[in-house]
């Protein structure tokens, strides 16, 4: 966000301001002037630059109408689609209005609620306003925050803009609302009350109930103090009575116990409560006797903060005689702090280590304490709230072992509510990829008859991945298992290295080919390729060794080994030996990525005829990591990845910090080439920023990076359904990440690249040549009018065109217009070369038809000079290109009807007049050009570049300085005038730098 941004919202609002007072008269429209400039205060100035004052007014007037009457615990709700006929102004999208006494937790709660809905929030104004009321809540005006005044209040104006909706499901939105805010009030006016509730409970617990231990009392105690203790945000509380005993128990909800969220005693925590007598014994066991405090999950996901389920303390309460006759429940969220501290600090936890400790009887500074202690620290958080002592020692003993020995090892939970089964799997970290991660989850659905809500792998510096799985199951529904059993299978799912080669081969391409392909490739592979890499990467290997040795280039794979989020895996199969690391280092780089290492290894398959004869490949694997420390997900961007290396390696695409997007926002290479090319155009126009701050500035700006990409392809790619609206929300993702643009010149860099797009009219882009690929050119025609700070003149229409070998722009001042195409040496500014040139073709042509263009292009890998051969042979080659780009854009004609270039958008007028001529460096080159415009089958033909051995000579047809000479003579001659014997008076019209015309002046 530019300075110039806040300037111009602060003159939006002002210009509001009088609409303000203009429709509403000074007096009246001074209140609602002074509300509008408090509600847009803090609304990001790319949220308003694109809305006029009549609609800014329109919405704030309709917000502050809507609050003319409000009780007090009220919360107003409008859900609408607002029209200019009906509204007095407008908007793309459902309007939500909200006014409710400010509380926490209000914004988060409601646009949580949109997200829920499947509803895409475009905007959202939440200012708190001091207003004033008078009886039955009429509004009187407003005061400052914090103001004592009497009948003041701090009121919460909450809009937001979302999805456009219709009908009935506007009204199962507002219902939705409705009930969140009504929720986030319960909590909010209940919050206190909830506090101190927890607060007697510690104080009752202070005499510990009959049968229960001292210690696990005091725990307890701790625990909830803890809580209380800002690490647990209260939403709700309720008290349960439990009645009867065996398959005759119930759970009753204590009436008028309910607190926040749980003031309904309709509301349901746990489903599993209300149907006791139907669950095991085990289950009712548990309820009736189990630990004093326990620390689950609700089946329900909160309506207040953050869309999680939430989570449950729930505290027994006993008898007199040490039974259990009920509970108390809390329900909440615990807070950040509760995640990030040790959990040696927090008690309840550091009472499971101490218990484990004494049961194994380690010192904590030896090294099986110290290992524990590691187990503690890293094991899962709600995992570690929500395990028993017994569970928490046995499995914490269970992966002590295991520090010992690299295998594969389970560990089970069972839900007290039989909702989830939670499984920690533990694998050797080399053996750790996504497909073993996907077999293990369906290996687990089966075995509970259940499906997977949630995986989360963690891969330290340790030997040992853990895998954490939770399997939601249905209670009284899960089926008898073993757990030995299960673990057995999942041991045989991870698994000599031969045996797994021959039987994966065997299972990829059935047993005959299989076996054939087994014979060539067993002894193929060295010792510290097989220690480093299991049978099923090898498999993968294969295919692309045997398809490099095939095709005789190169091959690649982009994976992940399972360790840190910032570094990935790259392997380069060559059938032609090793390959030079400084070719490719530099090329990995500049794809955004260090290079910790390479690994070679050299594959020598058995001689086999059907294969290239030269049965050697090497493999480059080499360790990367991402340079700003970003994650990077091998399976999501692979293909691009490899595609756009690929690119690079055969010089499709230039290496430079532009393929950092690749990883950076998930660009295809094409997609990168866009933003290369519009960044060498706007180097070509001026901009006063390097291409390296500019790379910069979009890699540090992704997805601002990858919605520019996406605005360029919903407006030009002509199989775009919807591009109209689909770039609304494209540009209003834009005005959002714009907002948080830290820097002022990437913030300018950023909207140039906008505005861009925005000049666009046409774009060879989505076309493809002959055989269906994409061209390796890019072009685009420019509204160079609609092109900010472009140097003056500003041509009429000009076209860009871009490719790793060759750049070129063509001017052209009027729908008309003629000029030649320049071969440059000037690769920084040839631009500004051309603009010169035509600058004075423009004087030069003002008084004649056609008017003055002008167009020039530069090679930009050419071979040295001194080979005059070579050089001329890449001059011309790219002469082509470049015709090619003009030509690619331009309207041909077929009779007296325009037929539009094939697969482009046109965002302008007919436009089939497009004629050349030679200049500096093309003075030969007009059959060339001419033999691509009948290559297109352009209408001009052999007429598209004037001269050439079918055009005409200006010096035989006289038109030189001596033959405007004699022009003169005859036309004075016709009109009485001797101009070798009279003195007469002349003027002439036109510039006397242009060849022809000055010099028959002179």
């Amino acid at each position: 966000m530019g300075r110039n941004d806040e300037a111009d919202k602060k003159k939006l609002i002002k210009k509001t301001v009088a609409v303000a007072a203009k429709r509403l008269g000074v007096r009246k429209g001074r209140t609602v002037s002074d509300f509008i400039e408090r509600y847009y205060h803090n609304v990001p100035p790319g949220d308003m630059l694109d809305r006029t004052p009549e609609n800014l007014f329109g919405a704030a007037c309709a917000h502050w109408q809507l609050a003319a009457k409000r009780k007090a615990r009220q919360s107003l709700v409008r859900i609408y689609n607002p029209t200019a006929k009906t509204d007095g102004w407008d908007s793309d999208h459902t309007v939500v209005e909200i006014i409710t006494p400010d509380m926490p937790f209000l914004v988060d709660s409601v646009t949580a609620e949109m997200n829920r809905q499947g509803l895409t929030v475009y905007l959202v104004i939440h200012p708190v306003v001091g207003v004033t009321r008078g009886r039955g809540g009429a509004l009187e005006g407003l005061v400052d925050l914090e103001t004592p005044a009497k009948r003041a209040y701090n009121e919460s104006f909450i809009r937001l803009e979302v999805t456009e909706q219709k009908g009935g499901h506007i009204k199962d939105i507002e219902a939705r609302v409705r009930a969140v805010l009504s929720d986030v009030m319960a909590a909010v006016e209940d919050w206190v009350t909830m506090r101190e509730t927890m607060s007697g409970i510690v104080e009752e617990l202070s005499d510990a109930p009959k049968g229960t231990s001292v210690e696990d009392v005091s725990e307890t105690r701790e625990f909830l103090a803890w809580a209380h203790d800002e690490h647990f945000t209260f939403l709700g509380f309720r008290e349960y009575d439990f009645i009867g005993a065996g398959a005759k128990a119930s759970v009753v909800v204590r009436r008028k116990s309910g607190l926040g969220v749980l003031r309904d005693p309709h509301v349901v925590v746990f489903r599993e409560l209300q149907n006791l007598a139907s669950m095991p014994p085990e289950v009712r066991a548990f309820v009736r006797k189990g630990d004093m405090l326990n620390v689950t999950k609700t089946n329900s996901l909160s309506t207040v903060h953050r869309p999680v389920h939430m989570d449950a303390l729930s505290i027994k309460r006993y008898d007199e005689r040490g039974r259990v006759i009920g509970q108390r429940i809390f329900v909440g969220l615990f807070t950040s702090g509760a995640y990030n501290r040790s959990p040696r600090d927090i008690p309840l936890l550091r009472l499971k280590l101490q218990k484990a400790f004494r049961q194994t009887g380690f010192a904590p500074g030896s090294h099986d304490g110290k290992a524990l202690i590691n187990i503690l620290e890293t094991f899962p958080r709600d995992e570690l709230f929500q395990i028993s002592d017994r569970q928490f020692y046995q499995t914490a003993l269970g992966i002590l072992h295991l520090q010992e020995r690299q295998r594969v090892a389970l560990f089970l939970r069972r839900d007290d509510f039989e909702r989830f089964i939670s499984c920690l799997i533990y694998v050797p970290r080399d053996r750790y990829t996504t497909a073993l991660r996907l077999k293990i989850q369906r290996l687990l659905e089966d075995a509970f008859s259940g499906e997977v809500s949630a995986h989360y792998a963690h891969l330290g510096e340790s030997a040992l991945g853990r895998l954490h799985i939770i399997v939601q199951t249905t209670p009284g529904k899960i089926p008898n298992y073993n757990e030995a059993e299960i673990e057995a299978r999942l041991i045989d799912v991870a698994r000599s290295w031969k045996d797994g080669l021959r039987e994966g081969l065997s299972d990829e391409l059935g047993e005959g080919d299989g076996q054939l392909v087994y014979s060539r490739y067993a002894e193929a592979f060295g010792p510290a390729y097989q220690e480093r890499f299991d049978s099923a990467q090898a498999i993968s290997d294969i295919a692309r060794i045997d398809d490099c040795l095939e095709s005789g280039t190169l091959r690649m794979k982009l994976y992940s080994d399972g360790g840190a989020k910032d570094r990935v895996r790259f392997k380069v199969y060559n059938p032609e030996g090793p390959i030079a690391l400084s070719d490719v280092l530099p090329m990995l780089e500049h794809m955004g990525l260090k290079v910790l290492e390479e690994v070679p290894y050299q594959v020598t398959p058995r001689e086999d005829a059907g294969v290239n004869s030269a049965l050697m490949a090497m493999i480059h694997d080499f360790g990367l990591q991402t340079r700003d420390g970003s994650a990077v997900d091998a399976d999501a961007v692979g293909t691009i990845f490899q595609d756009a290396f690929s690119r690079v390696w055969s010089g499709d695409l230039e290496s430079d910090g532009f393929n950092a997007l690749v990883l950076g926002a998930g660009l295809a290479w094409r997609e990168v080439m866009v933003l290369r090319a519009f960044c060498k155009y706007l180097r070509q126009a001026g901009i006063p920023f390097s291409q390296d701050y500019m790379e910069s500035t979009l890699a540090h700006n992704p997805g601002l990076a990858r919605n520019i990409v996406d605005l360029f392809s919903t407006t030009f790619d002509p199989q775009q359904k919807d591009g109209t609206k689909q770039a609304k929300k494209i540009r209003s993702r834009l005005n959002t990440g714009l907002s948080n643009v830290a820097s002022a010149d990437e913030d300018r860099i950023l909207r140039r690249y906008i505005n861009l797009v925005d000049a666009i009219l046409r774009t060879n882009f989505f076309q493809t040549d002959a055989e269906g690929s994409p061209k390796p050119y890019m072009s685009i025609k420019l509204d160079s009018g609609r092109v900010d700070e472009l140097p003056l003149p500003r041509p009429f229409r000009e076209i860009f065109v871009y490719s790793p070998r060759v750049e070129g722009v063509h001017l052209r001042f009027g729908m008309v217009a003629r000029g030649g195409l320049r071969w440059s040496d000037r690769r920084e500014d040839f631009r500004t070369e051309i603009l010169g040139l035509v600058k004075a073709q423009q004087v030069k042509n003002t008084v004649i038809v056609p008017v003055g263009s002008k167009g020039g292009f530069v090679l930009k890998n050419p071979p040295p000079m001194s080979d005059r051969d070579a050089f001329m042979t890449e001059g011309i080659a790219c002469y082509k290109l470049f015709i090619s780009g003009l030509l690619d854009i331009t309207d041909n004609l077929d009779g007296d009807r325009v037929v539009p270039p094939k697969s482009t958008v046109r965002l302008d007028a007919d436009d089939p007049y497009l004629v050349v001529a030679a200049d500096k460096g093309t003075a030969t080159f007009s059959d060339i050009a001419n033999s691509v415009s009948l290559d297109y089958g352009f209408w001009l033909g052999d007429a598209f570049a004037s001269g050439g051995s079918v055009g005409y000579d200006h010096k035989a047809m006289g038109i030189t300085a001596r033959g405007g000479w004699e022009s003169v003579k005859r036309h004075f001659r016709e009109i009485g005038v001797n101009t070798q014997e009279e003195d007469f008076d002349v003027v002439g019209v036109g510039d006397m730098s242009g060849d022809v015309f000055g010099n028959g002046m002179l």
